[in-house]
């Protein structure tokens, strides 16, 4: 039986959301007048907000404004690179590295289940010691290129826990999962959490801290 830490990324390892950053890291990098779109990018986001998109079109809307509407992996991979390296440096919670280090020590199998794309979640889970990675994937097109489309499902709320299924069936782990300790900081990852065996809220706040509260679930303050 193969035991498994699953974590979620964005302020649970990191203190910080990644996904703007990693555009604007690549904006400033590669094609700096494509800062002239903000004023869109902000305004998609407003859209969201009065739930005219949803978040799988949002991050579209985004990618194709600050990032172009496709890019060859060589161009995209040093950006990718330098931005992990700069997460990990500073926006990593420090006890996200003590929760790694002990789940590792354990023998479990690390997992980082993530709504940001494996574009550069990959390479942020790779420094950090984790074993696999389920997030949104990318449409690669027929001209080899990264296409502002995402591949299948946004990986959040119900949807993160149907990757995660789909990523044990095809693991080979449907009759050989151990015990499970899933991590999050978030209400949204409520399926993942119901379904895990040891579910642990990281510096919950508002709903999630209430429902912790009321199912018994595990509190954690990594800082």
């Amino acid at each position: 039986m193969t035991d498994l830490a699953i974590y979620d990324m964005d302020r649970t390892v990191t203190r910080r959301a990644t996904y703007t950053p990693f555009l604007l890291h690549c904006v400033v990098r590669r094609a700096p007048w494509r800062l002239l779109f903000l004023p869109l990018v902000a305004l998609s986001m407003l859209a969201y907000v009065a739930r005219l998109i949803d978040r799988a079109r949002l991050k579209e809307i985004n990618h194709r404004l600050l990032l172009g509407a496709k890019i060859h992996p060589r161009d995209l991979q040093p950006l990718v690179q330098s931005f992990a390296d700069v997460q990990v440096a500073s926006n990593v919670r420090p006890g996200a590295r003590r929760a790694i280090a002990r789940d590792k020590a354990e023998g479990r199998r690390l997992v980082l289940a993530t709504a940001s794309y494996r574009l550069y979640a990959d390479a942020v889970a790779e420094r950090l010691g984790f074993d696999d990675v389920i997030g949104t994937g990318s449409i690669i097109g027929l001209d080899e290129r990264v296409h502002a489309k995402i591949a299948g499902e946004n990986c959040y709320g119900p949807a993160k826990l149907r990757m995660i299924a789909d990523w044990v069936e095809a693991s080979g782990l449907r009759d050989a999962r151990g015990h499970v300790r899933f991590y999050s900081d978030h209400v949204s990852d409520q399926p993942a959490f119901e379904w895990a065996d040891e579910p642990v809220a990281v510096n919950p706040h508002g709903k999630l801290r209430r429902l912790a509260v009321e199912r018994g679930w595990s509190i954690e303050d990594w800082g």
